[in-house]
């Protein structure tokens, strides 16, 4: 059984220690931790695993952020993946920093890149992995937040917290959803 796994983020070398790339560097810290690389493949980065009788594709899209509808599309559609086994990782501004929520679904809570996967693909009807980053900015400041660097502090928690989120991926695949809710949410 296949799973497709794609995490939000930016391309390039302006964005990589950024907030907003927190799925991006769930893949990379995934892809690292199960010797698996990445390799370029049609709008994005693309690595494959295999986890207990599962194989997760790995996606990290090269369309911008607010373009990731597209990339998401047309990796559902190359490996036939259904929405039910698709999991969208991606920055939460609402959650403190590293603390995970999944859903099955859900609204884009005003993010550009699941506004554009839901634009694209007509439904709101699949799973996300929410990655806090936190709310430590004055009014206005959103967009520079979200595009900063991580503060010290968050940077010497940072692998920890996404042995968990991986972890957290792997469970989805091997247990289920509602299991891995149930076991992750708010760890």
């Amino acid at each position: 059984m296949k799973y497709l796994i794609v995490g939000l983020g930016n391309p390039g070398p302006d964005y990589i220690e950024t907030r907003h790339n927190i799925g991006f560097k769930t893949l990379d810290a995934l892809a690292s931790a199960s010797n698996v690389v990445f390799t370029p493949a049609r709008y994005g980065d693309k690595a494959e695993l295999k986890h207990k009788g599962r194989t997760y594709i790995l996606i990290k899209p090269s369309t911008f952020m607010n373009l990731s509808g597209k990339a998401v599309n047309y990796w559902m559609q190359e490996e036939k993946i259904p929405a039910d086994r698709l999991m969208i990782i991606t920055d939460d501004l609402a959650l403190p920093f590293g603390k995970i929520r999944i859903r099955a679904k859900g609204s884009d809570g005003g993010h550009n890149g699941l506004k554009s996967v839901q634009e694209v693909l007509g439904h709101n009807q699949y799973p996300r992995l929410r990655f806090g980053v936190g709310s430590d900015f004055s009014s206005g400041q959103q967009v520079h937040y979200v595009l900063s660097p991580w503060a010290t502090e968050e940077s010497e928690a940072l692998p920890g917290r996404l042995s968990i989120t991986s972890d957290a991926i792997l469970s989805f695949g091997s247990i289920g959803l509602e299991r891995t809710m149930n076991f992750f949410n708010n760890k």
